[in-house]
């Protein structure tokens, strides 16, 4: 087994509408190593979700994933069917989504819920050892056990959200991807279940992708960060390098967009122009009609996602804004 518990190739995904293919993801590849945690950033409809519900193939029906491979534990789940993919969920791979009261059914109680996950993928544990293990899950996350009884629409926001977290534990997934983890949250209870979550990836050496437009959440709790942009992952490195040492003109645009409460004090930069019709997208680098280093091999060749410095990836052609 490689040091790698997750193996993007070449991941194409689109969406088919009556306008034509919608290519949400086009050409990603990145890896995930155990007990890593790594961050997917970028504006709202660039592929980031589109990315994680392809890892755990709950695709909709107009979705269809083209090309690529998805390896998790050196097994590519592309071409299984759904039956096969479900040994795979929440024991190999699950997911925290965003909507915590949308993603719990409103008719059972949080604990039949856990346990529903907990009897299809570990049928050896008792109703004895799940009690126990939900209390272990629940003290783990921060909750009280004797809520689990309780119902989703009795638990707050933040302790839906915890719920949810303890639910995508259930099975010791080897990886879990946190998609807006406290997207509805005020800040105060953000911080506390950003806080628990990277103590108990920590803890329990798992691997986590996170997903977000905030750039501050993302700097917490990843140590490497993937830059997307219509579709296209155009930057990835450690969190340090992307935040210090960004060379996607995008990315450091993104830098540049949001304030700091150290240091001295900087005027904020906005990018002009809107992302790019995935139905129709410019030829070149998709980035062009917006990039200020943009020349004419932009807009004629896309640019290889490659290894600019050690570590440090990126599709572009003129990485550091040089021309």
């Amino acid at each position: 087994m490689t040091e790698n518990v997750l193996e993007v190739n070449d991941l194409t995904m689109h969406y088919m509408t009556r306008k034509g293919p919608v290519f949400a993801v086009d050409g990603v590849t990145f890896h995930v190593k155990r007990g890593e945690a790594i961050g997917l950033v970028g504006e709202s409809g660039c592929g980031k979700t589109s990315i994680a519900i392809s890892l755990l193939k709950l695709l909709p029906n107009n979705a269809k994933i083209l090309n690529g491979e998805i390896k998790i534990n050196d097994v590519d789940t592309v071409p299984l069917s759904d039956k096969e993919m479900n040994k795979y969920r929440w024991k190999n791979i699950s997911m925290v989504f965003q909507a915590a009261m949308n993603s719990m059914n409103p008719v059972y109680s949080v604990e039949e819920q856990i346990a529903e996950a907990m009897r299809e993928h570990m049928p050896h544990l008792s109703d004895q050892e799940m009690s126990e293990k939900i209390d272990y899950l629940f003290n783990l996350v921060g909750l009280d056990p004797a809520l689990k009884t309780q119902y989703p629409h009795q638990y707050s926001g933040g302790m839906r959200q915890r719920a949810v977290i303890a639910m995508a534990l259930s099975c010791d997934p080897d990886i879990i991807i946190a998609d807006e983890p406290t997207t509805a949250l005020d800040v105060i209870v953000q911080d506390a279940i950003l806080k628990r979550i990277r103590e108990i990836q920590e803890e329990l050496n798992m691997a986590m992708i996170y997903i977000s437009h905030d750039i501050a959440v993302i700097a917490e709790v990843s140590q490497r960060v993937g830059v997307m942009y219509a579709g296209k992952l155009v930057e990835m490195s450690s969190t340090e390098d992307i935040f210090h040492h960004p060379i996607h003109p995008y990315t450091m645009a993104l830098m540049s967009s949001f304030p700091s409460i150290v240091g001295e004090k900087t005027e904020l930069v906005t990018l002009a122009g809107e992302p790019p019709d995935l139905l129709n997208p410019p030829a070149g680098c998709r980035f062009h009609p917006r990039c200020p280093y943009a020349t004419e091999i932009c807009r004629e060749q896309e640019p290889d996602f490659k290894e600019h410095a050690v570590g440090h990836y990126a599709a572009c052609w003129h990485p550091g804004g040089v021309k």
